[in-house]
């Protein structure tokens, strides 16, 4: 990426301005794309704004959108449509229950929903009139949207009118009442962060990034947002190609995907089931990969593989916008029992903070990440309560205002400085008179030979720990390896040999059906 655009990039204050540098450069080039078909630039610009005149007659600026559609580059453009409009989407997966949609567009005060036509059935229940979701539902149907004439004048004056604080997206993640919490995420918040993100890790317009995060993931922000900020394009995986590896390499080398920004579970789904004996995808550059520990020895069969690939290892949950913290996997094959995560973005701080509000600065010394900057989320829709609780004043600045969000993860630096990640703080358990991370348990598993992946529950009332694991490994086997690396009170007191880990729709382990199956 020229530093020319680097600096534009740093400059603009809306997000719009992305695409609309592309789309100035790279007219005719292809954007977004779909196993059906795709759209240039020209064609996004042109159609987002008929779409976004069509919501623009419909609700005021600053209003929340509901898009309820297909993985498609269609999708993508009624994204758009509603930044044009002034508004701020809020993508509704189809999968969902129809009660988990119901929770969403309640806490959203029953917004306008566009949706592709088809789809409005998933916003009610079997005997409900279609579309009426029990909450009135206004239903905008694409093809209605981009039938309107495009109104300039109009939207130009929602243009002016703009700030960079305004709300971009919001993307609901579960809560710990049982409600999901939506996190509500700036312009600026995700300008500040692309702008790095594609430098630091050289994203340009000659890069096709292959997409697999559902679009009410974050992980797909950095893939729409560093396509549109530099003019590359982007190939929308189907979602049956991490069925089996075949179909997902074959895809990956006829559309010359360069760049991956995948889950830690999709990655593993190539190297568990051998994907790289029958085609190996040359054209990728880079790998960069989160949302849960990736485990070495897959890393390993990824390295292998691609020896001249760029590998990162990502962190951070939504509510940082995306990433905090990143670690660049030196070159060869990474042998070393545990995989930072690596240093904070810059303008962005990361830190440890102990149980008293302290911070944590020594070495091999565990405390709860903790993040300020830029990056930081709005905090969670509607919802001041959970805000105040997870967005608070930095115990160690008494100065002045410094709003910090903190995680529930639990880290540690290493001899180098690096931030290393232990675990959920409430994945500790305290068993037989000593806490315990269960994320270390399933780090000491996954080292196993034999042993493809691995996930540890805790019966609280039989005081029992149990390892679920897939692959090839024998109970016996796995509990003679677990006795080298592991204290007898952390050797789980049972073990079930699986086929095949449940994955929710980011991709990762689902660990609640892992816990409604094996915590009886």
């Amino acid at each position: 990426m020229s530093d020319k655009l680097s600096k534009m990039i740093k400059r603009i204050n809306n997000v719009l301005d992305f695409w609309e540098h592309s789309a100035s450069r790279l007219p005719d080039k292809i954007a977004f794309a779909d196993e059906e078909g795709a759209v240039t630039y020209a064609e996004l610009v042109c159609n987002a704004k008929r779409m976004a005149t069509a919501i623009a007659a419909r609700v005021s600026p600053r209003s929340p959108v509901a898009v309820l559609g297909g993985k498609t580059a269609q999708t993508v453009t009624a994204f758009f449509a509603c930044v044009y409009a002034g508004c701020f989407y809020v993508p509704l997966n189809p999968a969902h229950p129809v009660y988990r949609k119901k929770q969403i567009l309640a806490t959203l005060g029953n917004p306008l929903v566009l949706a592709e036509r088809g789809y409005e059935n998933m916003l009610s229940d079997e005997g409900e009139q279609n579309g009426n979701c029990g909450s009135n539902a206004n239903i905008l149907f694409y093809d209605e949207a981009l039938a309107t004439e495009t109104d300039c004048e109009t939207l130009d004056k929602i243009r002016s009118g703009h700030i960079d604080v305004d709300p971009l997206y919001v993307m609901f993640t579960s809560g710990s009442t049982g409600t999901p919490k939506g996190i509500a995420v700036s312009h600026r918040s995700v300008i500040d962060f692309i702008g790095e993100f594609v430098g630091l890790f050289g994203i340009d317009e000659t890069d096709v990034i292959g997409n697999q995060a559902p679009f009410d993931f974050d992980v797909s922000v950095k893939d729409i947002y560093s396509t549109v900020a530099v003019g590359a394009t982007m190939q929308i995986v189907p979602k049956k190609c991490f069925s089996f590896p075949m179909p997902l390499m074959d895809f990956l080398v006829e559309r010359k995907v360069t760049t991956l920004i995948w889950a830690v579970s999709a990655l593993c789904i190539i190297s568990t089931y051998r994907g790289f004996s029958y085609k190996t995808p040359h054209d990728i550059k880079r790998v960069l990969f989160s949302g849960e520990a990736m485990p070495i020895k897959h890393l390993k069969i990824w390295q292998k593989a691609l020896p001249e690939t760029l590998f990162v290892n990502l962190y951070g949950p939504t509510e940082i916008t995306c990433n905090c913290t990143y670690y660049v996997v030196p070159q060869g094959v990474f042998d070393k029992d545990v995989l930072p995560v690596g240093t904070p973005f810059p303008n962005e701080k990361v830190f440890l903070l102990n149980d008293n509000g302290e911070g944590v600065s020594a070495p091999d010394t565990v405390g709860e990440i903790c993040v300020s900057g830029t990056a930081l989320s709005l905090g969670y829709y509607n919802n001041r309560l959970e805000t105040a609780k997870a967005f608070v004043q930095n115990p160690l600045n008494s100065s002045y205002n410094e709003v910090i969000y903190k995680t529930g993860d639990l880290g540690y630096y290493d001899n180098d400085g690096n931030l290393c990640f232990v675990g959920r703080k409430d994945f500790q358990i305290k068993h037989m008179g000593h806490r315990i991370e269960l994320a270390e348990i399933e780090t000491a598993l996954t080292a196993i030979d034999g042993v493809d992946r691995a996930v540890c529950i805790y019966n609280a009332d039989k005081e029992k720990i149990i390892g679920i694991y897939q692959g090839g490994g024998e109970s016996a086997q796995v509990v003679a390896e677990l006795r080298k690396a592991l204290p007898a009170y952390m050797i789980p007191n049972h073990f079930e040999h699986i086929d095949a880990f449940p994955l929710n729709e980011n991709g990762k382990i689902d660990r609640k059906r892992v816990k409604e199956l094996y915590l009886k």
